[in-house]
């Protein structure tokens, strides 16, 4: 019964609203021709609306292939024949989770499942779809399956690791059990390709009643108020134009030559066909995310947000003396890249801008977004020269340069600056309570810049007193970034060379982000040093990225050993490689504390006698 069904459609232009690569294999699997283009709704429906979760699911759905069908109207002036539409839910106890934000989300999901029943609900549109008196007409059928999977008692180490596969962060529920997730399942109820993303049984069987019972009652007919204008919708990408099918087609052109296409080349087969490079194509396409994201800072698009949202694209261009064609491409895009949130009333900053793109947050990451927007960027258009030649001939390209006389002057040096506060407040906390140091009464920052960290030591250890040590350049542009409290009358600045001149005294040094940025002889030189000055039962606090070896391999680290070949003299360094050079410098005791993604930080201690 399922084959002809779908062979019922090898002659329409089908389209499927979604960019899973599980959906797209599992309807390519059942011979379906058709093209991807991935739908732009935001999925932010009021779940607590909803009567159940699956009519939140059905009507995620709906709204999904509703944009790429009204999207490709607007685009080509022509109604594909259907569009698919589909979402993906996971309920456990009337809780409905979706894709996990980050690792911890991704816990929380996985301890509500761990040792439980819970239900999967996928709901599914399908829209045919027809032009008529150029208006774009439509009618909607739609469905929803569930499955009921039972997960076993699970251990917290084992939670974790499946974490740090990786595995979790893109699936509903936080796993996918067509994979690694399948480890987790003691038992499933129910269609097992709906747990993977698609209900392949029961959309041939909603296809079968659509096509072979006389009326189709279960369509619901939906019109289009004439030709949307321009500014209605966002234009498909050229990408999303050709829409390279699953079968072999392409969209654009005359469906009928389409149509011949794909029947001289019936021979092609989805398992023929190498699978869609999405992920390569977002790598390649990458730097334009940034650069939107520098340009909407360089243009204060999220401090004008702050007090006046929401906002109309018109008011927000007039404020920045912009074009407001251009200004809405850039909010849109922001919108998409989840900086700005958008609703009929205007634009508003998201949660995320919120925190860290306001030049008052306490963690904003301004500074950091400055310096790779005007040097970062500039000093990786280098990168095939360092390749080639193995190190950057300017060696201190970004970092020491800055603080030269050669540099571009003041400002360039507070940009330096402002980008390691922002940092350095990220991970001070981290930093500063991975390990008791309450037997520390003094501390020495060597290279602390503006005491982020150092009042974070204060704050968590009202008996220690902290000395910066750090340029004269860095110094004096410090005011600006002290806080307000009690923890600062614990902390004093010291403007001096540590590779030159004499150290503070101190039962505690701190080196932060130091030992990857200088080669292995200067190293060596500071560790000699501190030794030297570092008393009997006295230590060194360390905190560096990617020192755990296992951590290397991932994406982050990588990119940042790309950074220090092209922007400092040093080098990446192992844990084991610095539990040798502080072993080495008669700091016997070593012990490490990953508190942390990719964030390692070490406290070696002298012998008391």
């Amino acid at each position: 019964m399922m084959y002809p069904v779908i062979r019922k459609l090898q002659q329409k232009r089908v389209v499927l609203a979604s960019a899973s690569p599980r959906r797209q294999e599992i309807l390519s699997q059942a011979g379906l021709r058709f093209e991807v283009v991935p739908s732009k709704f935001k999925e932010k429906l009021n779940k607590a609306s909803f009567p159940t979760p699956y009519a939140y699911a059905i009507e995620t759905a709906k709204q999904k292939a509703l944009d790429v069908a009204r999207r490709i109207y607007q685009k080509d002036l022509r109604a594909p024949d259907i569009v698919i539409g589909a979402d993906t839910i996971v309920t456990v106890e009337g809780l409905i989770l979706e894709k996990p934000a980050d690792k911890q989300d991704a816990y929380h999901m996985l301890s509500r499942l761990n040792g439980k029943e819970h239900s999967v609900f996928t709901g599914v549109a399908i829209l045919h779809c027809f032009s008529q008196d150029n208006q774009l007409e439509m009618e909607v059928s739609h469905f929803y399956e569930e499955t009921l999977v039972t997960f076993a008692q699970l251990s917290e180490e084992l939670l974790w690791e499946y974490i740090h596969s990786g595995e979790p962060m893109d699936k509903a529920g936080g796993y996918g059990i067509q994979a690694l997730g399948g480890m987790l399942v003691e038992s499933i109820r129910g269609d097992f390709l709906n747990v993977v993303g698609f209900p392949l049984n029961h959309f041939c069987k909603k296809l079968a009643e659509l096509y072979h019972l006389p009326g189709a009652g279960g369509l619901q007919r939906v019109k289009h108020d004439s030709i949307p204008t321009v500014e209605t919708f966002e234009n498909l990408s050229d990408e999303e134009r050709a829409g390279l099918d699953r079968g072999g087609a392409q969209a654009d052109g005359d469906p009928a030559q389409a149509r011949d296409m794909q029947d001289t080349d019936h021979t092609r087969t989805a398992e023929s066909l190498p699978p869609f490079p999405t992920g390569l194509l977002e790598l390649i396409a990458g730097f334009k995310a940034s650069k939107a994201l520098f340009t909407a800072c360089k243009l204060k698009v999220f401090d004008l947000l702050k007090d006046e949202a929401p906002l109309k694209a018109v008011d927000i261009a007039s404020k920045m003396d912009a074009s407001e064609h251009g200004t809405r491409w850039l909010l849109d895009v922001c919108v998409a890249l989840g900086l700005l949130d958008k609703t009929e009333r205007g634009y508003s900053n998201s949660q995320l801008a919120a925190l860290y793109l306001l030049p008052d947050s306490e963690f904003s990451l301004l500074g950091f977004v400055e310096l790779n927007d005007n040097h970062t960027w500039t000093t990786f258009t280098q990168l095939e020269s360092v390749i080639r030649e193995g190190s950057s001939r300017g060696q201190w390209a970004v970092g020491q340069s800055l603080l030269q006389d050669s540099c571009p002057g003041q400002d360039a040096r507070l940009c330096l600056i402002r980008a390691k506060h922002s940092l350095a407040k990220l991970t001070a906390h981290q930093v500063a309570t991975a390990f008791d140091l309450s037997r520390f009464s003094s501390a020495c920052h060597l290279g602390g810049c503006t005491g982020a960290l150092a009042h974070e030591l204060a704050r968590e250890n009202p008996g220690l007193k902290v000395t910066v040590v750090d340029l004269p350049e860095v110094i004096e542009h410090i005011t600006c970034f002290q806080p307000t409290g009690q923890q600062t009358e614990q902390v004093s600045f010291v403007p001096g060379d540590f590779f030159k001149e004499s150290l503070p005294e101190a039962d505690l040094y701190v080196l932060s982000g130091i030992l990857h940025d200088w080669p292995d002889k200067k190293v060596r030189d500071l560790l000699s040093r501190v030794s030297g000055s570092c008393k009997p039962g006295g230590g060194l606090l360390v905190a560096e990225a990617g020192l755990d070896e296992d951590a290397w391999a991932a994406r982050p680290n990588l990119l940042r050993s790309l950074s220090s070949l092209l922007q400092t003299p040093g080098r990446a360094r192992s844990l084991s490689k610095c539990r040798h050079l502080l072993r080495a410098h008669g700091f016997t005791d070593v012990r490490v504390a990953h508190p942390g993604d990719s964030l390692d930080v070490v406290l070696a201690t002298r012998p008391a006698c």
